[in-house]
């Protein structure tokens, strides 16, 4: 396997105060159980506060990945060569484009609590997905890595937007 000329690997981890959240969510669930006694309050701690670090480190744990003239966006991969220039969104833009200008067609990884992202035109006429839009704490450096395996996938395989170059 092929690795980008500049891999982009980052993790949206949810952030600490979701924790406290959680930390919280287990208290409560102990409290509920606390008239039937110190043994059925302790497990309910325990199994509330699993099962809300499971929910928070799950919806936590999206990678985006620029590999192997791929970006992988969650449970998205999609070819460089499908891809067109990417679009660096600011705190504002961002929250417009995850608001009233989204698309429904459109493949969106987004994170409320990460307030920029990076959109990225499709460029492949048979796939009805105009763009996707992904929340990243790093929007240049992941532009910049699409651009750089975009550029690499051209050379290695003479094609730009998943169309041949013809030499004459």
């Amino acid at each position: 396997m092929e690795h980008s000329a500049a891999p982009y690997d980052e993790r949206l981890t949810a952030p600490g105060s979701w924790w406290v959240i959680t930390a919280l969510v287990a208290l409560s669930g102990g409290l509920i159980l606390l008239p039937l006694g110190t043994v059925p309050m302790l497990g309910a701690v325990v199994v509330t506060g699993l099962l809300a670090a499971l929910a928070v480190s799950s919806y936590g744990s999206a990678r985006i990945r620029v590999v192997a003239g791929s970006l992988v966006a969650g449970s998205a991969r999609i070819p460089v060569a499908a891809l067109g220039e990417a679009e660096v969104l600011a705190d504002e833009e961002a929250r417009a484009w995850r608001m009233h200008k989204a698309d429904p067609r459109a493949f969106m990884l987004l994170r409320s609590y990460i307030p920029t992202a990076l959109r990225v035109e499709i460029t492949d006429t048979a796939d009805p997905t105009p763009y996707v839009y992904v929340s990243t704490r790093n929007p240049r450096a992941l532009a910049k890595a699409l651009n750089a395996a975009r550029q690499t996938e051209t050379e290695t395989t003479g094609t730009v937007q998943g169309r041949r170059h013809h030499t004459p």
